[in-house]
C-alpha cells in the first residue's frame, strides 16, 4: 500500500505536491473557522474543583498582589512601628492605591486593624497586600494603574524599597520568561538544525528539503490545532513541544527517506526504481516509526489530565501530518527534481557527501562487537545501569516561581523571593473557595466567623500556616488566601498543605452548615497534579509498552526484536533518569548549567521523557533493524546482517540524532529550570540511543539471538502470510 501511494506520487508530480500545499492552505485557513474562546483546561484533584468553583462565576476571578516594603539601610534595625519613612511610605502607597478609582479592594496594610499579621517576624519589613478590582474588561486598565501607584510612590521614597508580587506579577513573569526562551530556542536551532543538513547533504536543495516539508507540516498542524483547540485544551507549553517534536520527525523522515533514494540511484536504479524500492523499505519504516510515536503519545490520555490531552492531539496529528508527506509529496519532490536534488553543492562538502556509502567507523565498531557480543553488551549495560542508579531516589517535585528562573531575570521573581524570607507564603498563598450547596452567596455572618477562627488555627499550627490570611468575596463565593511554610513546593509546604486541609478547615468552615470548600493555589494545584500523574503513571507505562511490542511485533513479524528494542529502550530511557536526579536533584553541575538546585525533578517531566524518547527513539531502531531484516531476507549471514545494516545506516541515524541533540541542547542554555531539565534529560538520552544502544547494545543482542531473531512463536507461524523467519517461505532472496 505504501510503494502503490508513493508510487502513485511520483507518476502525479503536479498532482501530488499541489494537493500537499493545498491542504496546508485549507489547515491554515480552517483556524479562522473557530471564534470565541479555547477550551480551558481543569487542574486535576481538589484544586481543579477549586478552579471550576471559581470559574463558575460571572465576576471574574480574585487576582490578589503584595508590595514589601523595607528600609534601604541594610545594617538598619529599627522596627517598623518605630521606623517613620517605613510608615510613611505605607500610608502615601495605601492612599495612592485608593485614589485609582476602582482600580483595587480589601487593603491591608500594617496600618490597619490587626496590623500585627502585616508585619513580618523580625518586625523590621511591613507587607500591603490588595485585591486588583474588575470587571474582567477593565481589568488591564486597573493592574495598570496599581504598577503606575507602586512607581510613584517608590519615586517619592527613594530611602524605602517596594517589591510587588502576586498573582498576576509572577503569572506576567512567567509568560514573559517561557517566550523570551522559546524565541531564543527557534533563532538558535533553525540555523544549526540547517547548518547540520548542509553537512550532511552537501547540497542546499537537499538540504532544503526537510527543513521545507517539516515547515509545511507544523504549519498545517498548527492551522488544525487552532480549530481543535476549542474542543481541547491546548496552552503554550504543548505547542513548543509540538512545534518540536514536528521538527524532529519531520526532518527524520526525510532524512531516512532522502539517504535511501541516493543509495538505490548510486547502485545504478533509475529515479523511478530508486524511489519504488525507497516507499518498499523505508517508507514502511517511516510509516511504522511515526504508528509507533502516536500509539506512545496516546499513553498520556491515560493520566486525565487535561494540559496532555491537547500535547496528545497535537503530536499525533503533527506527526501523522509528517508522515503523510513523507510517503506522498516527498517522493514527488525528488521525483520532479531527480539529479537536480544534489544542485547547489557546498564547496569541499559537495563531493564527499553526495554519495551514499556506508560508515567505515560504526561498521568497524558492530563487527567488533559481534565478536565478542557478550563482553561488549554485558559492559554497557553494566554502564547505564550505574548512571541510571541515582534514580532510584528521585523526588518529583515542581518549581517554585522562584526557583524556576535564576535571580536577576524577573524583577517580579527577585521580589518574590524576597518577600519569601519575610513573609512565607504570601506571595503564592494557598486558595480556599468557599461555595454554598445551595447556590447562594458564601458571604455570611457564619462564614465569615469561620474564617476569623482561621486566625487562632494559623497561631496553633506550629508555623505551619502563616499570615497575612485574608478573605474576598469572588460573586457568590469566597476566596481565603492563607500563607504556607515552606518553599512553595517542598515537602515542608506540602505538610502545610495538609495541616490546611485536613486539620484547620475541617474545624472552622466545616463546621458551617451548607458550606462546601476546596483549595487551590500554588502549593495545592502541583501537589495534586503530581499524586495523581504518579497513580496514573502504571496505566501508562503498561498501555505504551504493550502496543509498542504489538506494532513491533507486527511490522518485523518477530517477538523477540521488539522484546530486545523495548529493554534497550528502558535502559538509555533510565540512564537519562539518573543523570537528571544526579545533575539538578543533587545540585551538581549548577555553576556550568546556570540553576540553583530546588532539590527535586519536575514530577511530570519523567512520564513526558518516556512518551516521547520512546516513540522518537524507535524512529532509529525500526530504521536500522528494517535493513538488517532486508539483509537477512537476501539470505545474509546474520552476524554479518546485523553489520552490515548498522554501518548503511550509521550515516543518516547519526545525522537525525545529532540535529535533534543540539535542538535539545539549545534548552540547556535557556533560564527556566524545566527547560533545562527537559534539554539535558532528551539530548543524552537521544545521545545514549544513537550511540552506546545502537552501536553496541543493538548489534550485541541481534548476535547472540541470531536467527531466533526473527522467529514468531508456533502458534503465529499459521496465520496467513506470516512466515517462521526471514531465512523461510516466500520472499527469499528479494
Amino acid at each position: 500500500m505504501i510503494a502503490a501511494v508513493a508510487g502513485w506520487s511520483a507518476r502525479h508530480r503536479s498532482l501530488a505536491i499541489t494537493g500537499w500545499l493545498a491542504l496546508v492552505v485549507l489547515a491554515a485557513l480552517s483556524s479562522s473557522l473557530g471564534t470565541g474562546d479555547g477550551a480551558r483546561s481543569i487542574d486535576p484533584g481538589e484544586a481543579g474543583r477549586a478552579q471550576q468553583m471559581v470559574q463558575a462565576q460571572d465576576s471574574g476571578d480574585s487576582i490578589r498582589e503584595n508590595v514589601l516594603i523595607q528600609s534601604r539601610d541594610v545594617g538598619g534595625d529599627r522596627r517598623f512601628a518605630d521606623n517613620p519613612e517605613l510608615r510613611k511610605a505605607t500610608d502615601d502607597l495605601v492612599a495612592e492605591l485608593r485614589r485609582a478609582p476602582g482600580a483595587v479592594r480589601e487593603v491591608g496594610s500594617p496600618l490597619e486593624a490587626h496590623s500585627e499579621r502585616w508585619i513580618s517576624q523580625d518586625g523590621r519589613s511591613g507587607l500591603v497586600t490588595f485585591e486588583v478590582a474588575g470587571p474582567e474588561e477593565r481589568f488591564e486598565m486597573h493592574y495598570a494603574a496599581v504598577v503606575k501607584a507602586v512607581e510613584q510612590v517608590q519615586e517619592r521614597h527613594p530611602q524605602v524599597q517596594l517589591a510587588q508580587a502576586g498573582d498576576r506579577s509572577l503569572s506576567e513573569a512567567v509568560n514573559e520568561g517561557i517566550k523570551d526562551d522559546l524565541t531564543r530556542a527557534e533563532m538558535t536551532s533553525l540555523p544549526l538544525t540547517l547548518l547540520i543538513l548542509l553537512v550532511v547533504f552537501g547540497s542546499l536543495i537537499a538540504a532544503g528539503i526537510p527543513l521545507l516539508l517539516s515547515a509545511t507540516t507544523v504549519a498545517a498542524a498548527f492551522g488544525m490545532l487552532q480549530l481543535v483547540s476549542h474542543l481541547v485544551p491546548f496552552n503554550s507549553a504543548a505547542s513548543a513541544i509540538v512545534l518540536l517534536i514536528g521538527m524532529a520527525v519531520g526532518i527524520d523522515y526525510s532524512l531516512f527517506y532522502l539517504r535511501r533514494v541516493r543509495e538505490e540511484r548510486a547502485a545504478g536504479h533509475a529515479v523511478g526504481e530508486a524511489l519504488r524500492i525507497t516507499a518498499r523499505t523505508s517508507g514502511h519504516a517511516i510509516v511504522a516509526s511515526g504508528l509507533t510515536v502516536m500509539v506512545c503519545m496516546l499513553g498520556l490520555l491515560f493520566t486525565g489530565v487535561d494540559v496532555f490531552k491537547g500535547l496528545t492531539v497535537g503530536t499525533v496529528l503533527v506527526v501523522g501530518l509528517a508522515v503523510l508527506s513523507s510517503v506522498t509529496v516527498l517522493p514527488a519532490l525528488l521525483a520532479a527534481l531527480g539529479d537536480r536534488v544534489d544542485k547547489a553543492r557546498i564547496p569541499w562538502l559537495g563531493r564527499r557527501r553526495i554519495a551514499a556509502q556506508e560508515s567505515h567507523f560504526w561498521g568497524r565498531v558492530a563487527r567488533a562487537v559481534v565478536r565478542r557480543p557478550v563482553l561488549a553488551g554485558t559492559t554497557s549495560a553494566v554502564a547505564l545501569l550505574v548512571m541510571a542508579l541515582p534514580a532510584l531516589g528521585i523526588r518529583l517535585q515542581d518549581a517554585a516561581v522562584t526557583a524556576s528562573m535564576p535571580p536577576g531575570v524577573s524583577v517580579a521573581v527577585d521580589a518574590a523571593t524576597e518577600m519569601q524570607r519575610e513573609f512565607p507564603g504570601a506571595a503564592t498563598a494557598a486558595r480556599v473557595v468557599i461555595g454554598r450547596t445551595d447556590g447562594a452567596s458564601a458571604d455570611t455572618l457564619e462564614v465569615r466567623t469561620a474564617v476569623e477562627e482561621l486566625h487562632e488555627r494559623a497561631a496553633a499550627s506550629g508555623g505551619a500556616l502563616r499570615e497575612p490570611i485574608t478573605a474576598v468575596p469572588v460573586g457568590d463565593v469566597m476566596v481565603v488566601r492563607v500563607p504556607l511554610a515552606g518553599a512553595v513546593t517542598d515537602p515542608v509546604a506540602d505538610r502545610a498543605l495538609e495541616t490546611l486541609r485536613g486539620q484547620a478547615l475541617p474545624v472552622t468552615l466545616g463546621t458551617v452548615e451548607g458550606a462546601d470548600y476546596a483549595v487551590a493555589g500554588k502549593t495545592a494545584t502541583p501537589h495534586d497534579f503530581t499524586e495523581q500523574v504518579n497513580r496514573r503513571t502504571p496505566i501508562v507505562f503498561a498501555f505504551i509498552l504493550g502496543l509498542a511490542f504489538l506494532l513491533l511485533a507486527v511490522t518485523f513479524r518477530s517477538w523477540t526484536i521488539p522484546l530486545a528494542s523495548i529493554l534497550l529502550n528502558l535502559l538509555s530511557i533510565g540512564a537519562a533518569y539518573g543523570v537528571l536526579a544526579w545533575v539538578f536533584q543533587g545540585g551538581n553541575l549548577e555553576s556550568l548549567l546556570g540553576f540553583n538546585s530546588y532539590g527535586g525533578v519536575v514530577s511530570w517531566l519523567p512520564l513526558f521523557m518516556f512518551v516521547i524518547l520512546f516513540g522518537l527513539s524507535m524512529d532509529y531502531h525500526i530504521f536500522i533493524l528494517s535493513r538488517v531484516r532486508e539483509r537477512c531476507l537476501a539470505g545474509v549471514e546474520p552476524r554479518e546482517a546485523v553489520v552490515g545494516g548498522i554501518a548503511v545506516s550509521a550515516g543518516v541515524v547519526s545525522s537525525a540524532a545529532l540535529i535533534m541533540t543540539a535542538v535539545f541542547t539549545v534548552f540547556m542554555t535557556l533560564s527556566a529550570i524545566e527547560y533545562k531539565m527537559l534539554g539535558l534529560g532528551m539530548a543524552l538520552a537521544i545521545l545514549i540511543d544513537a550511540t552506546v544502544v545502537r552501536a553496541v547494545l543493538l548489534p550485541a543482542a541481534m548476535s547472540l539471538l541470531g536467527e531466533r531473531a526473527w522467529r514468531l512463536p508456533h502458534q503465529f507461524r499459521r496465520l496467513p502470510g506470516v512466515s517462521a523467519s526471514p531465512w523461510s517461505g516466500p520472499g527469499r532472496g528479494h
